[in-house]
């Protein structure tokens, strides 16, 4: 895809820098080489790569600008984590968290970040694992597409009650995890309608406490 489609291809794109681009282009380079040994995205989105993987996480670390710290939970091929250091790579003051149990998914995230020298750091290990040592500055929190709600509050709940962001990407089925529970509990839950899916949502999650305090 040239410049001027990828540019053209989504909104989200249309005003990324050159070198950012680039840096994308090096990443869709590589997923595309490492597709054909480890199945890193689903086949039928490889064709519609620049929309469905990168401006669908492009708008998660739009929902929580200010954020540079972040936590990936379940980096799979890397969406949005990877992305987000990607984005930030030039910013000095920005680390990204990346947890995937795949040895291989791992090695390719290692190799991405290495190749665009994006300021992601990996950790190799399942979330059990890695989640109760990590105790480092987090702003934000995301996910894509690995468990429901209340599991996805979980993992992130010491990083959310620290004041960081949840920002977990849902489709349509998204409402049904709304529980009473949830919404009526120590936490803050709005929508965002994702413009990348017109069924799916960003849901972003605060501490009430946070939140009260932000909206003042």
């Amino acid at each position: 895809m040239s410049l001027a489609a990828q540019r053209a291809a989504h909104p989200l794109l249309a005003e990324l820098p050159e070198e950012m681009l680039r840096r994308l282009e090096i990443y869709a380079t590589l997923l595309e080489k490492w597709q054909r040994a480890v199945n890193l995205v689903g086949k039928s989105t490889l064709d519609d790569l620049w929309v469905r993987h990168f401006a669908d996480s492009l708008q998660v670390s739009q929902a929580v600008s200010e954020a540079r710290r972040w936590l990936d939970l379940g980096s799979g091929a890397g969406f949005p984590g990877l992305v987000t250091a990607i984005k930030y790579a030039d910013e000095p003051d920005t680390r990204v968290h990346l947890i995937e149990s795949d040895q291989r998914k791992c090695a390719f995230l290692r190799t991405v970040a290495r190749e665009t020298a994006a300021p992601a750091l990996i950790h190799c290990g399942r979330l059990e694992e890695i989640l109760p040592a990590l105790d480092k500055p987090i702003d934000a929190v995301g996910a894509r597409a690995l468990a429901p709600l209340d599991a996805l509050l979980g993992y992130a709940e010491k990083f959310i009650e620290r004041g960081a962001v949840g920002v977990f990407s849902k489709g349509k089925q998204f409402e049904a995890e709304l529980t009473d529970s949830l919404t009526a509990g120590k936490y803050f839950i709005t929508t965002i309608e994702s413009q990348t899916c017109s069924t799916a949502r960003l849901v972003l999650v605060k501490r009430r406490a946070s939140w009260g305090m932000d909206q003042k």
